[in-house]
């Protein structure tokens, strides 16, 4: 079955061994490179949507807009009447504190952004809150009215 193998080829075998174990050993397998590439995109998918704005509000829609050009204080009203100042929810006795802690003036405006369906009782309530603590400057936050909007 064994073949007696002379001392010259003996050589030339491992050679040819050693210089396809040396090439195969200095090439980039891209297999595993790529599946990391993909698990980090995935994950970057997952978390993107994370790292906005958590609380969903439908604004009402409106012809006149005005684009927030500032970073500013936003309170926020979502479906269930929850009232939130930036992205942490918050009793509407400690608002006015709060935010007056958080202005550097008076003068600056806080934004109001109250999902359509909450009763304008609830949203009356939070502006007046805001006025007692002597904010007067609120702007309310709405959307573009667009051609799809018009029809609903």
């Amino acid at each position: 079955m064994f073949a007696a193998v002379s001392p010259g080829r003996r050589s030339k075998i491992t050679m040819q061994l050693s210089k396809s174990t040396q090439t195969s050993l200095s090439e980039i397998n891209m297999v595993p490179f790529v599946d990391v590439v993909l698990v980090l995109l995935i994950i970057f998918m997952i978390t993107a949507p994370i790292l906005q704005s958590g609380i969903e509000v439908d604004v009402p829609k409106t012809k006149t807009i005005k684009d927030i050009s500032q970073d500013r204080l936003v309170v926020s009203i979502d479906k269930s009447q929850r009232i939130y100042l930036g992205n942490d929810p918050i009793n509407i006795h400690q608002l006015g504190p709060k935010i007056k802690s958080q202005l550097k003036d008076t003068k600056q405006s806080v934004f109001l952004r109250c999902d359509e369906k909450v009763p304008f009782g609830i949203f009356a309530s939070v502006v007046d809150t805001l006025r007692v603590s002597g904010i007067n400057n609120i702007s309310i936050v709405t959307e573009p009215l667009t051609e799809r909007a018009r029809t609903q």
